[in-house]
This record gives C-alpha cells, sequence and structure tokens, in this order.
C-alpha cells in the first residue's frame, strides 16, 4: 500500500486553535495566587477582548459598507476570522444560516452511511434535528452523531447549548435528547479529531494504510470522495493490507470478502468493516478516534 509522510502543520494555524485553552490555563495558574489575582486576570483578559472586539466592530463596519455581500461571505468563511466574530457576536449569519451551514458540510459523511440530518429548528438556544435513512443502523452511528454533526454544530453555533433529535419512526413521536442517544459514546469519554492531511492525497480508485497513534487506518478513494477504515476485516478477522477497490468494493485479500466502501462498509451475511469519521476541519482533512488513541500521527505501512 502507498503511504505518504503528512506534511508538518502550519504551526500559526495550530496555535490559534488552542488559544482558548491556553489562555484558560493562564487565569487558572493565577487563581492560585489568590482571589485577587485571579480577578486582575480577568478584568485584563476582559478588558482586551472588549478593546478589541470595539476595533474588529468598527473594521467590519467599513469592510462592509465598502465590499457588500461578498465581503461577509469571505469573512464568514474563513475559520480564525469567523470565530473571533462569533465571540464579538459580529458574525453576519444568523444562527440558523450557521447550523445548516455546518450541517451541509457534514451530509457527504452521512451520505456515505446511507442517511441524511435535517434542521427542523431552532428554538432560542436548543436546535432539532431528524436523522433520515439508515444512519442509526450504522456501526458507527453513536460516534457519527457526536463527533460529525454535534461536533460540526456547536463549532458553527457555540451559543447552541442543547441538541435534540426528532425520531422519525412512525408510532414513536417525540423527542430523544442528544445526550441519551451518546451514552454509550460517553461512558468511553468522547472521541477527537486528529488531523490527516495525507489522506487527501489519495487518487481515485487508490487504497492505503496509515498509522494514527496506535490505530492502522485503511483509507480509499472512490471517486471524489475519501472513505477511512479500522484496519480490520471482520469476515476473517485479519488485516486488509493489500486491499484493492473493485469499484465501489473494497476486497480483503485473504478471504476475498466485498465490503460497500461507499456505503459505510457494508458486507454480506452482515459482516460490517468498522468507519471511523473522516471530514474536513479547519481545513484539514481529520479522522475521529475514539480517546483511547493516541494523537500522534505518523504515516506507516498498514
Amino acid at each position: 500500500m502507498k503511504v505518504d509522510r503528512p506534511d508538518t502543520l502550519d504551526e500559526s494555524e495550530a496555535r490559534w486553535r488552542t488559544a482558548g485553552d491556553r489562555i484558560q490555563t493562564l487565569l487558572d495558574a493565577c487563581a492560585a495566587s489568590g482571589p485577587a489575582a485571579q480577578e486582575r486576570a480577568t478584568e485584563l483578559v476582559r478588558e482586551v477582548v472588549g478593546l478589541y472586539g470595539a476595533g474588529l466592530q468598527r473594521i467590519m463596519q467599513c469592510l462592509l459598507q465598502a465590499g457588500g455581500p461578498a465581503t461577509a461571505e469571505r469573512l464568514a468563511t474563513d475559520d480564525l476570522v469567523a470565530s473571533l466574530l462569533l465571540v464579538h457576536g459580529l458574525h453576519p449569519h444568523d444562527v440558523h444560516r450557521r447550523v445548516s451551514d455546518a450541517l451541509d458540510r457534514v451530509r457527504p459523511y452521512l451520505g456515505s452511511h446511507g442517511g441524511d440530518v435535517d434542521l427542523i429548528e431552532v428554538d432560542g438556544d436548543t436546535v432539532r434535528l431528524a436523522f433520515t435513512g439508515s444512519c442509526k443502523s450504522c456501526p458507527s452511528s453513536a460516534v457519527t452523531l457526536e463527533l460529525a454533526v454535534e461536533d460540526a454544530v456547536r463549532a458553527a453555533a457555540p451559543e447552541v447549548s442543547s441538541i435534540e433529535v426528532v425520531t422519525a419512526e412512525p408510532g414513536t413521536p417525540g423527542v430523544i435528547p442528544a445526550e441519551s442517544l451518546l451514552a454509550r459514546v460517553h461512558s468511553n469519554g468522547s472521541g477527537s479529531w486528529h488531523p490527516a492531511p495525507e489522506l487527501a492525497e489519495l487518487a481515485p480508485g487508490e487504497v492505503a494504510g496509515y498509522r494514527v497513534g496506535a490505530t492502522t487506518v485503511l483509507a480509499c478513494r472512490v471517486g471524489d470522495q475519501t472513505f477511512a477504515y479500522r484496519d480490520h476485516c471482520p469476515a476473517c478477522d485479519a488485516s486488509l493490507a493489500g486491499a484493492k477497490l473493485h469499484g465501489a468494493q473494497l476486497r480483503c485479500p485473504r478471504c476475498q470478502t466485498d465490503f460497500d466502501a461507499v456505503h459505510a462498509g457494508a458486507g454480506v451475511n452482515g459482516a460490517h468493516l468498522d468507519p471511523l469519521p473522516l471530514l474536513t476541519r479547519d481545513g484539514v482533512l481529520s479522522v475521529a478516534l475514539p480517546p483511547r488513541e493516541p494523537v500522534h500521527v505518523m504515516g506507516a505501512p498498514a
């Protein structure tokens, strides 16, 4: 299998993504010096944020007067700028538009699992969604909900405090809190996303293995879409190293079982590959792994 070592992420990009955590760490360190020091540090942060917010508001007014809607769209789609606009309440899109756009970004992944998601309504700080298709029958449905849909919604609309999933089955009306659906995942802690830009370099029809921490990830590209699975064949309990694509079918080189690479790895007689969420986050293709997996990413043969 072809393996490419990922390029090092731009340091400035990686740094701003964790700025909030670093600020909180510094505030916590100030708290160790006593209430007075903590209050002064908190007030300092508040004043700096207020000053930059006022300046950013004036900049936005000037830019929008000069550039109009096109400029607003460019600002809204830049991850760093959009995050600052959200902090200061200056984002040009309302919460309904931001949630809808976030769901559009995860739809290709849900489609690979034979499902979709509809935005029912945004009621105050509550978002109500309805899943359609076969998402809930997929073995990674809980991971899909938490690491794809919920992650995308909360990133786009941090003011949302509750995500509710409306049941789509006839005869069972009502609302299921996301927390209930995610109980199994939460019992093991939340999973996390790891940048894997090398997966985006796969050519159509190509299959490759990658090491993500202690996990071997098998990735393949069908048309213009990339899919990721754990390197394990459920039919013969062996590695998929050497697997090849036959159209959209990923064939195990040992037992010759075919799995539908496009539709969540479905195979014959109920056999099913273990799919891993694969989405573009902050402009970088990233793979989601359970919390037990280490963060370090490196290229290695599968």
